[in-house]
């Protein structure tokens, strides 16, 4: 197992200095992933008025919430 870690944080480290580019475009990503989450919960939160959470659904172009 230990070898497998040093293995895989060597790749990173190369990747890193290969493709900086490539990594904060990732980690981006993960933010957005992130804040799409919030809003989903959001949006199946049935605590919240539905035509609230239907409308925001609508206007992200996400599945609307059923009920």
């Amino acid at each position: 197992m230990a070898d497998q870690d040093a293995y895989v944080t060597e790749l990173a480290s190369e990747l890193q200095h290969r493709h900086p580019d490539l990594v904060s475009a990732e980690n981006d990503l993960a933010v957005h992933r992130g804040r799409l989450a919030i809003v989903v919960r959001f949006i199946h939160n049935e605590a919240i008025a539905h035509d609230i959470r239907r409308n925001l659904a609508r206007e992200l172009r996400l599945p609307e919430p059923s009920r």
